[in-house]
C-alpha cells in the first residue's frame, strides 16, 4: 500500500509530504483546491506522459515520489526479472520531469524505463477516475470482469498467444497467396523468356568476342594482303635477291660484326644485341605467317557471326540490359522466380496445416475459457446483485449474459453483456442503455469491490465514484469501500464531496489552496477529530458552519 507521498514543484504544489494510513481513507476539499492535481502527480508515478507545462513556474524540474509497502503481494519475481532491489517494506517509486522535457524514472533509486515503472506501478495502484464508468459500456471490460472472477489468467494467456500465432500465420498466408497469384499470372511469360534465353545460351564475354570476330571476317582479304606484305618485309622476296628482308639484313649484319669482333672487341656487345633482335624478329615472322594462314574470307562464317551478334543485341535491348553477363543473371533470376512458385505452394500448404492445428488448439482453450466464464458469470450476478441491494437497490436485476460466437476472437469465443434493471416492472436490458449516472457509479463500485481482492491490488483510489448519489446510498457505498479495506489487506482512498462518505473514513485528508504573496499553492493535511467535525459541518451546511451542522457531523462520525 501507499504509505507516503511526496510531490515537489508540480502545478500548484511547491512541496507536499504526507503519510497515508492503511484501511479506508477519504480526501475532501473545495472544487479546484487541487485534488485532481494530486491524482495527476500519481499518474506520473504510473507512467503517464510527462508534460513540462506541469512544472511550477521558475522550477527546473518537478518530482513525485511514492513509498509503498508491498509485503505479501508476490512481487519479488517481477523485481528480480528487472534486476531491481526488492525492498518489500519500503518500495520507492520516483518520477522526475525536467523543464527541458526530459523525464527520468526510478525504482528503489535505480534508474528504469517508464515502461518498467508503469509495469510495477500498475501492480501497486489502481485509480478509478470520474470517467472510468464509461468502461461499463465496453464489452471487453465486461468480459474482463468475468475473467477476473474466473481466475483463469494463465489459461487466457495461453489462448491469446495461440490466437496471436493464428493471426500472424493468416497474415503470412495472405501475403504468400497474393504473391503466388501474381507470379502465376506471369508464369507463362517467365517460362517463355527463360526458354528463349536457354535456347540462345549467352556466354560470358561474348559481346566483345563476336564484335572482334565480325570485324576480322569482314576485312579478311585486306588483312591477308597486309600480313603477306609484312611477311615479305621480314623474310624478303624469293624472286628478288635485292629484296633481302629485315631478317636476312639483320643476319648479314650480325655476320659482319662477328668478322671484326676478334680485332675490334667493342663491337661484340652490339653484335649480341643484333642477335637478340634477330631472334625476336624471327618469332614475329613465324606468328605473322601463322596468322596469314588462319585468315581466310568466309562469307558463311561472317553471316553466322553477324546473326549471332544481332540476336544477342536484340535480346539485350528486349530485356533492357547491356551485356551477355546480365542476360545470364536474368536467366538465373527467372529460374529463381519460377522455383518460388513451387516453394510458395509448399509454404502455403505448411501454413494452412499450421493454422488448422493452432485453430484446433485455440478452440479447445476457448471451450475451457467458456466453461470457466459460465461459472464465473453466475458468481458475478449473485455477488453484484447482493452489493447493489446493499446500496439501496432492493429490486435490482443484474445479469451477465453469455453469448457463444462461432468465430475465434482475441479473447475467446464468448461475448458478455451486463444486463440491468433497477425496478421490478422493467425487464433487464444492456447496462449502458438503461442505467443512470448514480446507478452506474454503484454498479462500478460493486464490480471493483468484487474484483479488487481477486486482483490482489494493494491500493485503490476512487475519484468521486459517488457521482449521482447522496444520502443513504452514499453511506452504503462508503460502507462497501470500508469493507474492501478491512483486515488491512487493501488500502482504499475515496475522493469525495459527500459528508456521508467522508465520515466513514478511518483517516481524513483535507486539500486546500492558500495564497502566498503573488502565488497560490495547494496543500494537504490530515485532519484530527475536531478538524473532521469542522470539515464535515462545512460539507453539510456550506459556507456558514452552524452548531447544528457540527452536531450532525459528530453524529455521522459516531455512526461510522
Amino acid at each position: 500500500m501507499l504509505t507516503h507521498l511526496s510531490i515537489n514543484n508540480y502545478v500548484l504544489i511547491e512541496s507536499l509530504d504526507i503519510d497515508l494510513a492503511a484501511g479506508f481513507s477519504v480526501m475532501t476539499g473545495e472544487t479546484g483546491a487541487g485534488k485532481s492535481i494530486i491524482l495527476g502527480a500519481l499518474g506520473l508515478l504510473m507512467g503517464q506522459r510527462a508534460d513540462t507545462g506541469s512544472i511550477m513556474p521558475g522550477a527546473s524540474k518537478c518530482t513525485v515520489e511514492g513509498v509503498f509497502d508491498i509485503e505479501g503481494y508476490g512481487m519479488q519475481a517481477l523485481f528480480e526479472e528487472n534486476e531491481l532491489d526488492y525492498e518489500p517494506s519500503e518500495c520507492i517509486l520516483r518520477r522526475e520531469v525536467a523543464s527541458n522535457g526530459k523525464s527520468r524514472a526510478f525504482v528503489n533509486d535505480s534508474p528504469v524505463s517508464v515502461v518498467i515503472l508503469r509495469q510495477i506501478a500498475l501492480r501497486l495502484l489502481d485509480i478509478h477516475s470520474q470517467h472510468s464508468n464509461l468502461l461499463l459500456e465496453n464489452p471487453a471490460f465486461q468480459l474482463g470482469i468475468v475473467d477476473t472472477i474466473a481466475g483463469h489468467q494463465d489459461l487466457l494467456g495461453q489462448y491469446k498467444e495461440c490466437y496471436a500465432r493464428i493471426v500472424e500465420a493468416k497474415r503470412q498466408l495472405k501475403e504468400l497467396e497474393e504473391n503466388l497469384a501474381k507470379r502465376q499470372s506471369d508464369e507463362d511469360y517467365l517460362r517463355f523468356q527463360l526458354e528463349q534465353l536457354d535456347e540462345f545460351k549467352p556466354q560470358a564475354g561474348e559481346d566483345e568476342e563476336l564484335k572482334e570476330l565480325q570485324s576480322a571476317l569482314s576485312h579478311a582479304e585486306d588483312i591477308k594482303i597486309v600480313l603477306s606484305s609484312i611477311d615479305a618485309l621480314l623474310n624478303g622476296n624469293d624472286n628478288d635477291e635485292s629484296a633481302l628482308g629485315a631478317i636476312n639484313a639483320l643476319r648479314r649484319t650480325s655476320q659482319a660484326m662477328q668478322q671484326i669482333a676478334r680485332v675490334y672487341p667493342t663491337i661484340e656487345s652490339y653484335q649480341e644485341r643484333v642477335e637478340s633482335a634477330l631472334i625476336e624478329l624471327r618469332d614475329i615472322a613465324d606468328d605473322i605467317n601463322g596468322l596469314a594462314e588462319e585468315v581466310e574470307y568466309n562469307p558463311a562464317r561472317l553471316q553466322e557471326v553477324t546473326e549471332r551478334l544481332d540476336n544477342l543485341f536484340a535480346l539485350e535491348q528486349k530485356h533492357h540490359v547491356s551485356s551477355s553477363e546480365e542476360l545470364i543473371a536474368l536467366a538465373d533470376d527467372i529460374r529463381s522466380q519460377l522455383s518460388l512458385l513451387t516453394d510458395s505452394e509448399e509454404n502455403i500448404k505448411a501454413l494452412k496445416q499450421q493454422i488448422a492445428g493452432e485453430t484446433e488448439l485455440a478452440t479447445k482453450l476457448a471451450e475451457k475459457l467458456s466453461a470457466g466464464r459460465t461459472k464465473a458469470a453466475k458468481q458475478v450476478e449473485k455477488l453484484v446483485s447482493e452489493l447493489l441491494t446493499a446500496m439501496d437497490m432492493p429490486a435490482v436485476i443484474f445479469k451477465a449474459d453469455m453469448e457463444k460466437v462461432s468465430e475465434l476472437q482475441p479473447s475467446g469465443m464468448d461475448n458478455v453483456t451486463f444486463l440491468f434493471s433497477a425496478n421490478k416492472s422493467m425487464t433487464a436490458r444492456p447496462l449502458a442503455d438503461v442505467a443512470s449516472g448514480g446507478e452506474m457509479s454503484r454498479v462500478m463500485l460493486a464490480l471493483k469491490a468484487l474484483t479488487s481482492r481477486q486482483m490482489h491490488l494493494p491500493t485503490i483510489i476512487f475519484d468521486e465514484i459517488d457521482t449521482g448519489v447522496s444520502g443513504k446510498v452514499a453511506s452504503s457505498m462508503a460502507q462497501i469501500m470500508a469493507q474492501m479495506s478491512s483486515g488491512a489487506s487493501q488500502q482504499v482512498l475515496a475522493i469525495t464531496h459527500l459528508p456521508q462518505i467522508a465520515a466513514k473514513g478511518d483517516a481524513h485528508y483535507f486539500v486546500y489552496k492558500e495564497d502566498q504573496g503573488n502565488r497560490t499553492l495547494t496543500h494537504i493535511k490530515q485532519l484530527d477529530n475536531e478538524g473532521r467535525i469542522t470539515e464535515l459541518a462545512h460539507m453539510l451546511s456550506g459556507n456558514t458552519v452552524t452548531e447544528a451542522a457540527k452536531e450532525n457531523a459528530r453524529q455521522l462520525l459516531q455512526g461510522k
